[in-house]
């Protein structure tokens, strides 16, 4: 019995949350290689991209809220989430117009690119916090968990309980859903192999008549919806606070570079690699020891490796070690 509350325990304070975690660093991963692997440049704008695409998702479920609209055990913010998605598409087409395509057409550097994304980020970030401020906000309703602890005493008899939260289940149904759609959309239809041209090679995507315009407009418009998504189950599992998606740039780039820049499944493999690293060596393991040693052996303390504190710690030396040794990624990606 004691196995199994190990393992139940395992689950719980490890497995299931860094499942859910992976999934959503391999959705925000997706939107940055994409960029990269298309656009050629390092969007630094990104983790505010998710900000303001899951502040317009929680401004509109707070409407839904206040008029009584809800998606009954679901969380409201998945009827707002289409909302979030297009206003969030419209500012990154904005930007696009206003500010990337000039240097396109000057045909500029990466690294300009790069210092111009870093501006975006900044007037983004700022445009968040000036709108929603800069608290936790919490917007999760409907049932809280698929199953509670106390339901799954009940079933099993266990001592140990297993809590499955409904944000952790609409987590990674939606990335499956929605990885899914993408790859059949990059390697199935016309406008998704045009993409894939394109990033192989420009020169003889344009010579082929392919419009790259209509490239640079479609990606932006994944983009904008993987971010939305992303930040938005994001915000859902845990609160939004916008300074967090500000943070959560570091993990998102390391699980894109972990995973090799370019490549979509290498984007997904790093999301989880990324998840499962910081997950299990900030995680306190006395609670599982106590239940798979003997009482002899079992640790006194927390055993824990770093405090979570001290999580995205994890993500950059992941980064630097991949970045000294590998640094095309597990798949392969395009050499950072």
């Amino acid at each position: 019995m004691d196995f199994l509350n190990a393992i139940v325990a395992l689950s719980n304070f490890v497995l299931i949350p860094a499942i859910a975690y992976g999934s959503q660093l391999a959705l925000g991963a997706l939107g940055v290689t994409l960029i990269y692997g298309i656009l050629r440049f390092s969007n630094f704008a990104h983790g505010d991209t998710m900000a303001f695409g899951t502040m317009v998702t929680v401004l509109i479920t707070w409407g839904f809220q206040s008029v009584g609209i809800s998606a009954g055990p679901l969380p409201t913010a998945l009827l707002a989430l289409p909302f979030g998605i297009v206003v969030c598409a419209a500012l990154l087409l904005f930007t696009d117009r206003t500010v990337y395509k000039f240097y396109r057409e000057q045909k500029a550097k990466p690294v300009i690119f790069v210092i111009v994304s870093l501006g975006v980020m900044f007037i983004m970030n700022g445009l968040v916090r000036f709108i929603i401020g800069v608290d936790d906000q919490r917007f999760a309703d409907g049932e809280r968990f698929i199953i509670s602890v106390r339901t799954f005493r009940a079933m099993t008899g266990l001592e140990e309980g297993l809590a499955i939260k409904t944000s952790q289940g609409i987590t990674v149904v939606t990335a499956i859903i929605v990885v899914a759609a993408l790859f059949y959309f990059l390697n199935r239809t016309r406008t998704g192999k045009s993409m894939r041209a394109y990033s192989d090679n420009e020169d003889l995507a344009l010579l082929s008549g392919i419009n790259p315009e209509r490239v640079v407009m479609v990606t932006w418009l994944i983009v904008a919806a993987l971010a939305t998504i992303a930040g938005t189950l994001y915000g859902l599992d845990k609160s939004f606070k916008p300074f967090v998606f500000f943070q959560l740039l570091l993990p998102i780039f390391a699980a894109a570079i972990v995973g090799g820049l370019g490549s979509p499944i290498g984007a997904i493999a790093g999301g989880f690699t990324i998840a499962f690293s910081e997950v299990t060596i900030t995680y306190a393991w006395k609670k599982v020891a106590g239940y798979a040693l003997p009482e002899s052996l079992a640790p006194d303390g927390l055993a824990q490796l770093l405090s979570t504190d001290y999580k995205f710690a994890v993500s950059f030396v992941i980064l630097l070690i991949v970045l000294l040794f590998r640094p095309t990624g597990l798949f392969a990606g395009k050499s950072v």
